[in-house]
């Protein structure tokens, strides 16, 4: 009680006139009588501000006060490498420039391999089926005496799932274009991609040694996906070579360490050392073997490493060549022996002081694991975006929009950019034409975006990686509806829709008249399952004739609060009486969509 005499309740900053009412415990029509007295005309799922509502509570009775806000832990997006955190706690003094980590993208059969080969002078592509990169590799080369560390990736998903785990594993992408082919639509994706991640980009104009290259269309389709060349007055650099022929390849290391100078990429030898996985497998003969990449710190062999839920003590290191060390500084990649467990790739690693600290930390990591496993992921929704907005915590709406034809794909887009304001930017990380795939997903995934479709489906792989990630889909086929959902969502207006999913089927078999009750229909659950507190149609013939709350639920004389399939029970509605034998009792939940 306050001081006085009225009950003191807290209230946020905005609030529906809807959940305002439940906090009081009176009825929204109340509430609206009050604020249509205070000249203030609001519909039930209206936000009003603090002022207002402690207006309306202090006539009902209420004395409000201002919530206190819960401290909001910023969501990493992946966008803050894990190196650049640690080494912002080290000392100035001890920071070193170190090489930088390099991936490569592009379509498949753009030469991404024959590339790597070509800077290796090792055979490689030859090896590999089909000519299609099978593993995740990292080698390092020196160019004029400095050192850069490669990522062999199979494409960007790769890269992209690194990102998703928290290991921003590449400092620079070097996107590989064939000059005779040009911008395909694999080459678009792995664009975005790497702009999601923050990474810049340098492109890599291969096979200009053949006889249909046409190295000015390339340049002309890479300008209208936001890549200019500097040739052109633009910011990123264009370096024409050929894998094949081994031509340019001087240019393009030369270029990659250009970039890194602007850059101001270091690391603390000394410091604390961490780093990411870049491959894991079981070898039958030696266990484990994990290709990791130190990024900090320096990784000697007898360090105990833990690696998400694996810890072990190194046995052995070995560079990319198969070579045994000692020791491997940052942006070194080695593959490892002695860890217990086969860890996940973009899994970060870090060395701590002994096995007992790391089977500690491990096992709490377990159990986090097994508990986060049995909450699902609560995905980033539009209903959302307007309170992180207000909070400080999301100045962008993130899309990834998928439509069936280019000729929808262009009005969306151009709609949606218009929507952006001072407020908040809506950022299209990825605009392509088909179905929702799990590259969508994963890069939804990464950089906490939502996935919007036009016109087509989510693949099913896609929705389960969507709800294991907590990814939001959401599927329009008007486009009117679409923009007006993202509008009102930027306005804080947003509602979602109420959809019924059916929880489960019984059938009347009798019924019992109960005097001062009514009738209770005696059912035998035929699926699924009966909740107490959820909601019932009545079906008869295909037909509904009713749909509404349970009043009771019974089995065996008992009051139940579910009864699932193959048992009987008895059901009692509130509002309706004439059941028949045969009658179908759909149980359904409201979820919001």
């Amino acid at each position: 009680m306050s001081e006085n005499g009225q009950k003191a309740i807290e209230l946020p900053a905005s609030i529906t006139v809807r959940d305002l009412a439940k906090t009081i415990n009176t009825s929204p029509i109340d509430i609206l009588k009050i604020l249509m007295s205070n000249g203030v005309i609001a519909n039930i799922n209206q936000l009003v501000d603090f002022d207002t509502a402690a207006i309306v509570a202090s006539e009902m009775g209420f004395e409000a006060k201002m919530e206190t806000p819960e401290e909001v832990v910023l969501p990493d997006v992946g966008e803050i490498p894990l190196w650049r955190r640690v080494i912002a706690e080290e000392a100035t003094a001890d920071l070193i420039a170190r090489a930088p980590v390099v991936t490569i993208l592009g379509h498949v059969d753009h030469g991404k391999t024959t590339l790597l080969d070509a800077i290796r002078h090792t055979d490689v592509a030859a090896g590999e089926a089909g000519g299609i990169t099978q593993h995740i590799g990292a080698y390092q080369v020196e160019h004029n005496g400095k050192p850069i560390t490669f990522l062999d990736t199979p494409g960007h998903a790769a890269f992209t799932a690194m990102r998703a785990r928290g290991a921003q594993g590449a400092d620079i992408v070097v996107l590989v274009v064939a000059a005779d082919d040009g911008v395909m639509p694999q080459t678009r994706e792995a664009i975005n991609h790497a702009k999601a991640a923050k990474v810049p980009i340098l492109v890599a104009l291969n096979k200009i040694d053949k006889a249909n290259a046409d190295p000015d269309r390339v340049k002309h389709q890479l300008s209208e996906v936001g890549l200019v060349s500097d040739e052109w007055g633009g910011d990123t650099i264009v370096v024409p070579l050929s894998a094949k022929q081994k031509k340019g390849i001087d240019d393009l290391l030369e270029a990659i360490l250009l970039v890194a100078e602007t850059m101001e990429i270091c690391a603390n030898p000394s410091g604390k050392t961490i780093g990411a996985v870049i491959e894991a497998e079981m070898d039958k003969a030696r266990g484990a073997i994990a290709t990791l990449l130190v990024q900090n710190g320096t990784l000697e062999v007898g360090d105990v490493v833990l690696v998400g839920t694996s810890l072990g003590r190194l046995k052995a290191m070995f560079d990319f060549r198969g070579r045994r060390l000692r020791k491997a500084g940052p942006a070194t990649p080695v593959s490892v022996m002695g860890l217990n467990d086969v860890p996940s790739a973009g899994d970060q690693f870090e060395v701590v002081a002994s096995e007992k600290d790391a089977r500690v930390i491990a096992t709490e990591r377990r159990q986090s694991k097994e508990k986060a496993a049995a909450t699902p992921k609560t995905a980033f929704t539009l209903e959302q975006l307007y309170s992180r907005v207000q909070s400080g915590e999301d100045k962008e709406l993130r899309l990834v929009v998928k439509a069936d034809v280019q000729g929808s794909l262009e009005p969306i887009m151009s709609s949606l950019k218009d929507l952006s304001s001072d407020d908040i930017r809506i950022n299209i990380l990825h605009a392509e034409t088909g179905n929702i795939g799990e590259n969508d997903i994963m890069l939804a995934a990464a950089s906490q975006a939502i996935v919007i479709g036009f016109s087509v489906q989510a693949d099913t792989g896609a929705r389960r990686l969507a709800e294991t990630e907590g990814v939001s889909i959401r599927l329009y086929d008007i486009i009117y509806r679409m923009i007006e959902d993202i509008e009102l969502a930027l306005k804080g207006m947003f509602e979602p829709e109420l959809r019924e999913t059916a929880i489960g089927h019984a059938e009347v078999r009798a019924i019992f008249k109960i005097s001062k009750v009514g009738n209770i229909a005696g059912c035998r659950v035929s699926d699924g399952e009966i909740h107490r507190n959820a909601h019932m149609k009545v079906l008869r013939g295909g037909q509904e004739l009713f749909k509404g709350e349970i009043s009771s639920l019974k089995r065996l004389q008992e009051s139940a609060n579910e009864v699932r399939a193959g048992f009987e029970c008895g059901i009692g509605l509130r509002g309706f009486n004439d059941f028949a034998v045969g009658d179908i009792l759909e149980c359904y939940v409201l979820q919001k969509v």
